[in-house]
């Protein structure tokens, strides 16, 4: 899942986007708020963090431009303005949720998950392809029932491919999509991944699911 944060203090952005990539999230950063428009207007999250006090234009009127073009668009306010009738205000205005700092993580992760479970457009909290289960929310992956252990990384990269079963993915979209990198022809960072996720989800089964295709990307297909 993507996360988008609008944050203009470069501590506490920094602070998210590294707690949820640890988490498997790919995170886009906005650190005012035209920028923020901008990326929620184009992109696709599964939530949105939303400052209200950024520069060039202020977080309620990010969220009033978010409400007009994504009613449904889950979003989360963080922000030191602690007073009752902004808070009133942010969830009057279509805020999901608000949140004040200073903030614990685990708290700001549990809202959420939460905001994830009641939203009516939200993405599936289990996946499955062939014998394999994934819960997206709490981080867990079976194979035949059986659980397997996967590094937060590797376990975006099979949540990618689960997300596309049977179409082949090039390298430079797996890099985009699950490292949010550009990707550079001589890098083998995909590659090295993608053995990794091998040996865990494949080595101990017959049925092999992830297959290279040489020279295009990958493609997760049951083939027995």
């Amino acid at each position: 899942m993507k996360i988008l944060v609008i944050e203009d203090e470069a501590k506490t952005a920094a602070f998210l986007k590294k707690g949820f990539n640890e988490l498997g999230y790919v995170v886009d950063v906005a650190d005012n708020g035209v920028d923020g428009q901008h990326l929620a207007e184009i992109g696709e999250y599964a939530v949105i963090v939303l400052d209200l006090m950024l520069p060039q234009r202020d977080g309620w009127w990010v969220l009033q431009e978010i409400r007009k073009r994504h009613p449904d668009q889950p979003v989360i306010l963080l922000t030191a303005l602690d007073a009752v009738a902004q808070r009133v205000e942010g969830l009057r205005q279509g805020a999901d949720d608000y949140l004040v700092k200073p903030f614990a993580f685990s708290e700001l992760l549990a809202r959420i998950h939460s905001i994830l479970r009641r939203s009516h457009v939200r993405t599936d909290e289990i996946i499955y392809y062939a014998d394999l289960e994934m819960d997206l929310l709490r981080h867990k992956i079976w194979r035949a029932a059986t659980p397997i252990n996967l590094a937060p990384q590797e376990f975006r990269l099979l949540a990618y491919l689960m997300r596309f079963p049977g179409e082949v993915l090039t390298r430079t979209r797996i890099a985009e999509q699950v490292w949010d990198m550009h990707f550079e022809s001589d890098s083998n960072v995909v590659d090295v991944a993608i053995r990794r996720l091998r040996r865990k989800v494949d080595d101990a089964f017959a049925d092999k699911l992830i297959h290279t295709l040489r020279g295009v990307g990958y493609v997760l297909e049951l083939r027995q």
